[in-house]
């Protein structure tokens, strides 16, 4: 096992993101590592105790508040895995800093973008002190090319933090995600 690395995964929505986390900790747990999994609070779409891909498959975890929480419940553990990673604060930067320092693997996953394309949340700084980076993309649901963004559809919402599924979102490609938004401008 790899200690003391950052590994982020990333793209928009249905790419696949919990779902790579998920393989690497079941690799994990093949291997015996002690792991501690985190998730946000808010995130409640399949259960409060548990992260869960779109696919049903999912791993026990701790969802919790606040960032520096996660240094408390995770002392014993040798890979800190953390799903959904930018509803946490922005002290989540810092907690991931340390708990590599203390030469703890860390593996995250979350979305790149928020609905408007721009950069969500701590996701910038945390993209820059990952060692490792995987940025996976999904399938356009207008014209299946490859989608790196996170459609919202029109009419539900202009909080930047709205946790739901695809009858809220869906996948788009830079043509049809920028098309969307246009559209939506001239509606208005």
């Amino acid at each position: 096992m790899q200690i003391n690395s950052i590994e982020a995964i990333c793209g928009p929505m249905f790419s696949g993101k919990t779902e790579e986390l998920l393989r690497r900790l079941r690799r994990a747990r093949f291997a015996g590592i002690p792991m501690a999994i985190f998730k946000p609070i808010i995130d409640d779409r399949y259960g409060q105790m548990q992260i869960t891909s779109h696919d049903m498959n999912f791993f026990p975890a701790m969802p919790l508040k606040g960032a520096k929480s996660i240094i408390q419940h995770s002392s014993s553990a040798n890979l800190i895995a953390i799903d959904e990673i930018q509803f946490f604060d922005e002290e989540i930067v810092d907690v991931v800093e340390q708990l590599a320092k203390q030469k703890k693997r860390i593996i995250f996953s979350g979305l790149d973008k928020d609905y408007l394309g721009k950069p969500f949340g701590s996701m910038p700084q945390l993209l820059a002190i990952a060692d490792k980076v995987a940025k996976l993309n999904s399938i356009c649901m207008v014209c299946s090319d490859d989608a790196h963004y996170t459609y919202r559809k029109s009419g539900i919402s202009e909080s930047t933090v709205l946790v739901g599924e695809s009858d809220i979102y869906e996948s788009r490609c830079r043509t049809c995600f920028y098309d969307g938004i246009s559209s939506r401008k001239k509606i208005i």
